[in-house]
């Protein structure tokens, strides 16, 4: 019985429509199917994997695009809880080095810090991603921020700028 039904259901999909019920026949005449060459021209070709990398990439800061010539805010560091810890780069934070943390500037982006309070300056190496609190700029490893005297503050109003 069961071989019958689905012999029986078969037999209706592959019957031609003029043999079905006529209200069955009526319900498909009244479909259209698009021509293939239609179907093919609406298809848009799907993005490359570098469109679809540089859309996941972080959007830069309004101003970011004149770091070259200095591009100021408020920096911070960080150090002795992410001791021995990977950096986004893949790289082992050490204490004492002069690297930083950075949302959108390149891996090995050398950046020249000015520290606007008191006029210290240094470069460091960009090799990490963020801050990711408030409206901070740069995060510096404890080294940098010796050198620009912020690890009393924590925090300081800084120039960046892009060494070639």
């Amino acid at each position: 019985m069961r071989a019958t039904q689905l012999l029986g259901a078969a037999a209706l999909l592959i019957a031609p429509i003029g043999n079905c019920h006529p209200a069955l026949a009526a319900s498909f005449s009244s479909l259209t199917v698009p021509a293939a060459d239609a179907v093919i021209r609406d298809v848009a070709p799907s993005p490359s994997w570098e469109d679809r990398f540089l859309r996941q990439m972080p959007t830069a800061p309004k101003g970011l695009q004149q770091l070259a010539a200095g591009y100021t805010g408020q920096a911070s560091w960080y150090g002795p809880g992410f001791y021995g810890n990977r950096t986004a780069n893949g790289e082992v934070f050490r204490p004492g080095t002069y690297t930083a943390a950075h949302r959108t500037l390149a891996f090995g982006t050398r950046v020249r810090v000015i520290n606007l309070n008191n006029g210290r300056s240094t470069v460091v190496r960009i090799n990490d991603r963020g801050p990711f609190s408030g409206g901070r700029i740069i995060d510096l490893a404890h080294g940098a921020a010796r050198d620009l005297g912020i690890t009393a503050s924590g925090v300081a109003d800084v120039k960046l700028e892009v060494l070639p």
